[in-house]
């Protein structure tokens, strides 16, 4: 094997004619060539390495296939497709995403683990043949990996979890969602032999109960990330674990989680003021108290989801446009309790002038045009939901896009019952009777 310059040997140079015609192949130094080609996509490389033997050379180079993302091509990327990546990238490969490649399976990522050592990030997502097999040929092989997405991988097991556990101890985020067969025991492996765990995705993950939560807690200092959605199971006590050993929590979803109480909001006000995002959807028993809590302490949150948080009132959305001056995403969706007055302090609030760029009032009967007229003066607005909102016309939205030309407003406004006809008997109904 001759010298290398820049990651390509002497003896691959040798390989082009001095007698190639193309002017560009003449002009420019062959490092320089491959520079360029470093910064094309996998779709145009393959198109060059078709051009002479020259590019096909440079194109094919390990080190311009340093990330690869393959989910525009998923539903024609077979196990031999990824073998021959493998083989080809070797240790440049860092990036690697077979997201929704259905036809990708153990024996593929066996021999791409042994091949591609120094992976770093690997989304797995959606890639349904794999099952624990593949976990123990990336603990075995691959030692660097630090990303990986497992998501919807339903066959794999607490045995992944231990196996990376063992192998993989630089792992600092990890999505699990909808793998339902992982309990309190895979989560206890992977979290004492990670520490620097730093995204945790468990939504859907049904088996899980407040043990799980308490391992986190004891052993996920580093935790800036934690999905529970769904996860119906965990209560208060699993949670307050969380938040007592997760000082560094900026995201939290515990959407679907109906158990838990004003005791988190609390908790999380008290230990975790970097908090910037809460999902807490169908969340029904939080109330005002709860969210006061929680507003007064958590200064730096930017999106919060209340959606079906039904005991909530006007007083929540005081505290927030008093204490939360960075919010950007509000969704309160079928808060039924909700007013215009409520709208109102939320527009008088600094958020409102600067940052408010999304909100969801969905199924909220008690908002009228009066809270688009105080929504005027959110410059930032983006996007508001209205859908269902009986009390708001064609009329308040025109209003709202004369002071917010570009913003996208969704609502709905049911067909008007055509009147009877003249010299008829029959009832008349409009489409949606008849659809109902």
């Amino acid at each position: 094997m001759g010298k290398e310059v820049n990651g390509v040997s002497r003896s691959r140079f040798e390989m082009f004619s001095n007698n190639d015609e193309a002017v560009i192949n003449k002009k420019l130094p062959k490092e320089l060539l491959l520079r360029i080609f470093s910064f094309l996509d996998v779709v145009t490389l393959c198109r060059c390495a078709q051009v002479s033997r020259s590019w096909n050379v440079l194109a094919l180079d390990g080190s311009n296939w340093q990330r690869i993302d393959l989910f525009d091509f998923q539903r024609d990327i077979e196990g031999r497709v990824v073998e021959n990546i493998s083989k080809r990238c070797g240790g440049f490969l860092r990036k690697l995403s077979l997201r929704g490649c259905l036809g990708v399976g153990d024996s593929a990522l066996r021999t791409f683990a042994h091949n591609c050592r120094n992976i770093e990030l690997l989304s797995l997502n959606g890639c349904t043949k794999i099952t624990d097999s593949t976990c123990n040929s990336l603990s075995k092989f691959c030692p660097k990996l630090k990303h990986l997405d497992l998501a919807s991988c339903t066959s794999i097991t607490n045995l992944s979890l231990k196996a990376l556990s063992e192998g993989c101890p630089l792992l600092e985020q990890l999505n699990i969602s909808w793998c339902d067969q992982v309990t309190k025991d895979g989560i206890q492996a992977l979290v004492r032999c990670c520490p620097g765990l730093k995204g945790l995705f468990l939504k859907g993950c049904t088996q899980l109960e407040d043990e799980a939560l308490q391992h986190i807690g004891a052993h996920g200092p580093e935790l800036v990330t934690l999905n529970l959605q769904t996860c119906s199971q965990i209560t208060d006590e699993g949670l307050i674990t969380i938040c007592r050993g997760c000082h560094r929590l900026q995201s939290l979803c515990v959407s679907g989680c109906a158990n838990i109480t004003d005791v988190i909001l609390n908790a999380l006000g008290q230990n975790c003021p970097r908090l910037r995002i809460l999902e807490v959807a169908r969340c029904s028993q939080l109330t005002d108290v709860g969210f006061t809590s929680l507003a007064r302490n958590c200064h730096e949150l930017e999106k919060m989801d209340l959606e079906e948080c039904v005991q909530i009132t006007d007083g929540t959305l005081i505290q927030l446009s008093i204490h939360c001056p960075r919010l950007q995403v509000l969704s309160l969706s079928h808060c039924e309790l909700l007013t215009d007055d409520g709208i109102r302090q939320l527009g008088s609030g600094p958020c409102a002038h600067d940052r408010l760029e999304v909100i969801e009032l969905d199924n909220c009967p008690l908002i009228t045009d009066a809270s688009l007229e105080h929504l005027k003066i959110c410059h930032r607005l983006d996007r508001i939901e209205l859908y269902d909102c009986q009390q708001i016309t064609r009329a308040g939205i025109k209003r709202l896009r004369t002071h917010l030309p570009n913003i996208k407003v969704h609502a709905y406004f049911a067909p008007v019952t055509p009147p009877p006809s003249v010299g008829g008997s029959r009832q008349r109904f409009c489409r949606c009777c008849i659809l109902l």
